[in-house]
């Protein structure tokens, strides 16, 4: 008998593991193949154009406000430099994701303000823009009205007017500069370029390599990235920049950090010329700092010469547009091509993500409801309902057997990923927690054996003291519907061996 469960435990296992194989899409990314080499080490823009230094001029602050779209007022900083003569350039900060405020770019637009350019760094809006939904043309359109006002400042030239997008920002940069066709040029930092979708996948591919995962955690990013998420909502996340940058025709600045796993930072620079190309557009700088990471930063601080890089070419243009070196700075490396993301099968997209996880947890929690619906007769004096031993035990530690593989995989993924965005590693944690996963995983496997065993067992008992209610097949029941829906989810997401 105790053989047969083992070996029983063992095919369950295998299942699993098979469900974890099938179910859903693979992950297998394919080399770039490619890359770009700079034409020089040094970032520094070239031409005969004079241009102040950073340094040369005290720097001003001033904040404002500023009436954007449905009467929204933002605030805006703006930072000038003081006794620059003439009308001087200017750049427009376009925030990368998340949360900002007017605060921030701060030590950047002190170097670029002591080099006589002013800049202006608005809220990024916080009513239109959410985790869920994300419009970047409408917000685009929302610094356009900042541009505006920009041009109108006091010492600007309206028509050396720019705008600078980080990240995120740099989605709605070039729909700015394809709006307004007065926009005298763009900056792209770290910018994404492909889908986001498609950048996401590769970026978590990158992270979780580096920290070094299982594979069977990686088989799991197109399970998530590709799936459409539970109520609905981001659609930004196949948002395609490239006709817009078909469409530009300004001089173009593009900034990566060698560091930065998080942007496809070959792809992006290949997909901008070849967008560049179709507009015929020549006017293009490609810029790598080496050890940046994705804020061009290295230990907290700006890469060395990226705000004077970026000073003498935004004030050096037209010249400097086409200055060589065109493609200049540390040598880029990708790994893997970011493409289109597969998506997960119905059930286990949407809100079926969801409705699975909440059905496995309503069947465990009906479980003990049952059992304890079970003993009112005793109220009346009556013989109760009950789970017999040891079949009752069984489908209590199976219950509580699924759910710690839940508890302790959640936790694991939580320390990964603050491994990963922390840029650190621990291989204890990541090797000796994964085997914890499939360890408490595997027994919860085992206790399902068991249970279903001994029901069976209970099944074909003779009528007597020892047969169960229906209150008490209630709770086994649900005990181990609820058990094999989650555990068949967690094996969906990697938790046991894989078998292909």
């Amino acid at each position: 008998m105790r053989y047969r469960r083992l070996a029983a435990t063992i095919v369950v296992v295998l299942l699993l593991g098979l469900v974890g194989s099938v179910a859903g899409p693979g992950w297998n990314p394919q080399p770039l193949g490619h890359t770009i080499v700079p034409e020089s080490s040094s970032t520094r823009i070239g031409s005969d154009a004079l241009t102040p230094p950073v340094g040369t001029f005290e720097v001003t602050r001033e904040v404002v406000d500023i009436t954007v779209d449905d009467g929204v007022t933002i605030k805006a900083t703006i930072a000038s430099p003081v006794g620059a003569r003439g009308e001087r350039p200017a750049v427009l900060f376009m925030h990368g994701a998340g949360t900002a405020t007017h605060r921030n770019f701060a030590e950047m637009t002190t170097d670029l303000a002591s080099a006589g350019i002013v800049t202006l760094v608005p809220d990024k809006r916080s009513d239109t823009y959410t985790t869920r939904d994300r419009d970047y043309v409408a917000m685009a359109e929302d610094y356009l009205v900042s541009w505006e006002v920009l041009r109108g400042w006091p010492g600007v030239d309206p028509d050396r007017v720019g705008v600078y997008g980080e990240s995120e920002g740099a989605m709605s940069a070039p729909i700015a500069a394809v709006e307004a066709q007065d926009v005298a040029f763009v900056v792209l930092v770290s910018a994404p370029v492909l889908p986001i979708r498609e950048q996401g996948a590769l970026a978590a591919d990158t992270y979780l390599r580096d920290v070094g995962v299982s594979d069977r955690i990686l088989r799991a990013i197109p399970r998530l990235v590709g799936a459409q998420f539970p109520g609905g909502g981001f659609d930004y996340f196949d948002f395609d920049v490239s006709p817009y940058q078909r469409r530009l025709t300004q001089p173009v600045l593009m900034v990566y950090g060698t560091a930065d796993g998080s942007v496809p930072i070959v792809q992006g620079a290949v997909q901008l010329l070849e967008d560049l190309e179709v507009a015929g557009n020549e006017q293009y700088t490609i810029r790598y700092y080496e050890g940046a990471n994705h804020g061009i930063k290295i230990g907290g601080a700006l890469a060395p010469g990226f705000t004077e890089d970026l000073a003498r070419w935004v004030q050096g243009l037209p010249q400097t547009a086409v200055a060589e070196p065109r493609i200049a700075g540390g040598q880029p490396v990708q790994q893997f091509r970011a493409a289109p993301v597969d998506h997960p099968r119905w059930y286990a997209s949407g809100d079926m993500i969801v409705l699975t996880l909440l059905g496995g947890l309503g069947l465990l929690a009906l479980a003990p409801l049952a059992w304890a619906l079970g003993q009112l007769p005793r109220l009346w004096g009556r013989t109760p309902s009950t789970t017999v031993r040891p079949l009752g035990r069984y489908a209590l530690a199976l219950g509580l057997a699924t759910v710690a593989t839940w508890v302790v995989f959640v936790a694991y993924l939580a320390g990964v990923a603050d491994l990963a965005l922390n840029y650190r590693t621990n291989d204890l944690f990541v090797q000796g927690g994964w085997l914890a996963v499939q360890g408490v995983g595997i027994l919860a496997a085992t206790m399902l054996v068991m249970t279903v065993a001994a029901a069976l067992r209970q099944a074909r008992a003779l009528r007597g003291s020892a047969v169960m209610g229906r209150a008490g097949w209630a709770a086994v029941g649900s005990a181990v519907c609820g058990s094999v829906v989650l555990l068949a989810t967690a094996a969906y997401w990697g938790v046991y061996p894989a078998v292909l």
